[in-house]
């Protein structure tokens, strides 16, 4: 499962009782994944409990988790040995298990020549990219037995990364979703208030600001760049930790990756992310928001996510996702410029095709999604779309599983016409729709 790196102080579809993905929430399309989608681009990733969020199932590995990069509890005063003990995603279980290689690795480095230079290059990094990453606390209202309106009380803590002099603060949507306030911390124990400047819950991103004189910029580098076996170091405010962001260091592990983040509800899925870059560098709960950077101290990715339980019992190790920076950067732009990021819509629910419900629908096919439900008055109902279609492919490309229809349609914008190739009542036809723009998540 994937849980968020945020520390924290479904939908069933009509058809045949299958989980429904929607083209509400998913990467930078508007088709929803799995269980609680909706019709429009959302993620949920909430970010206020006391306690980690569960996972959702993620398109990464067979039976694995996602716990999201999650927030961090505010306080851990008395809870932090046990949380290092028992969040699956966080200390010395993920650490010990995630870094083996890592660290033979630099043993053996360390040996050689070039040793002192490694150390010295994540020395670096961190010198010149930690002043910039931001402790993020999301305040929420929440009732008193001694105050009538109640008192606003932390909810969560994530990370931030300042991206410019005027002060923008790019970090995850989930570390800033439900704040009634945010306050920033920097690690030169200045604290700041922020604004909100936009979210986008589809793509698990936002944009906060700060006022402040010679803040601290980090550079925003090219992940295009990445290679497979690229040494990364991981900076986030961990557990909330006192002291400043923790630093840690890895590889990528792969790149490309399409993952599925958790709803906002218990048992519920959020939208994919893709093009995800996957790395070994130790992400714990309250990393959510912070940066991965390169080796040449360039912020290349968001972090995210991390893998929570591979099946009951056994914790997955050293699996941890970053929003690729190539991906967040343009959100982060028209975040600041418009206050909001623009997704095409369909505006339908579907769930995967199997072979009991190919069965059922007498199709003499084997991949493709069942529409479940047509959002009236969307672009879907206008094109004709029905429930119980069976759609195989999307402009030629075949859909192999849920997740494919929102990257196909992540590489298109609202006004584009798409064709969707269908099988209704067991004949084939081709339906043309012209994308929406996604309405915002309520």
């Amino acid at each position: 499962m994937l849980i968020r790196s945020f520390l924290i102080g479904g939908l069933a579809c009509a058809v045949f009782g299958t989980a429904c993905a929607s083209d509400n929430s998913g990467g930078p399309s508007t088709v929803q994944p799995s269980a609680t989608a909706q019709t429009s681009g959302a993620t949920p990733r909430a970010a206020a409990a006391p306690t980690a969020q569960a996972a959702p199932t993620v398109q990464v590995g067979a039976t694995a988790q996602l716990v999201a990069a999650a927030q961090t509890a505010p306080t851990l005063q008395t809870s932090a040995t046990a949380q290092i003990a028992t969040t699956p995603q966080t200390g010395s279980a993920a650490q010990n298990a995630a870094t083996p290689v890592a660290r033979s690795t630099a043993a053996s480095q360390a040996a050689s020549p070039g040793g002192g230079e490694m150390r010295s290059a994540i020395r670096q990094v961190a010198q010149q990219v930690r002043p910039a990453i931001v402790q993020i606390t999301n305040l929420q209202q929440q009732p008193t037995q001694f105050s009538g309106g109640g008192a606003t009380v932390p909810s969560g803590v994530g990370s931030g990364v300042i991206y410019d002099a005027q002060g923008h603060i790019l970090t995850n949507n989930h570390v800033i979703s439900g704040a009634q306030q945010l306050q920033v911390s920097l690690p030169d124990r200045r604290s700041f208030p922020a604004t909100l400047v936009g979210a986008d819950p589809q793509t698990d991103l936002a944009v906060v600001q700060i006022q402040g004189d010679d803040l601290p910029v980090a550079a925003l580098g090219d992940s295009g760049q990445l290679e497979v076996g690229d040494w990364v170091v991981a900076i986030g405010n961990a557990l909330a930790l006192p002291g400043g962001p923790t630093v840690t260091q890895g590889v990528v592990s792969a790149l490309n990756r399409t993952v599925q983040e958790p709803g906002d509800q218990p048992n519920t899925a959020g939208p994919f992310l893709f093009n995800a870059v996957q790395t070994d560098a130790p992400i714990n709960p309250g990393n959510s928001g912070g940066a991965l950077v390169n080796l040449d101290g360039q912020v290349i990715g968001i972090n995210t996510l991390v893998a929570g339980q591979a099946e009951p019992g056994v914790q997955a190790q050293g699996i941890g996702f970053a929003i690729a920076i190539s991906t967040a950067k343009p959100i982060a732009d028209e975040l600041v410029s418009t206050g909001r990021a623009v997704h095409p819509y369909v505006g339908i629910q579907y769930g995967e095709l199997t072979p009991s419900i190919a069965s059922q629908l007498r199709a003499n096919v084997q991949e493709g999604i069942v529409v479940g439900a047509v959002q009236p008055g969307s672009p879907a109902a206008a094109a004709g779309l029905q429930t119980r279609d069976i759609i195989t492919a999307v402009q030629g490309q075949q859909l192999t599983d849920e997740s494919t229809l929102a990257q196909i349609l992540s590489n298109h914008k609202p006004g584009d016409a798409v064709t969707f190739h269908v099988v209704r009542g067991g004949a084939q036809q081709d339906v043309q729709v012209t994308l929406g723009d996604a309405p915002a998540p309520q």
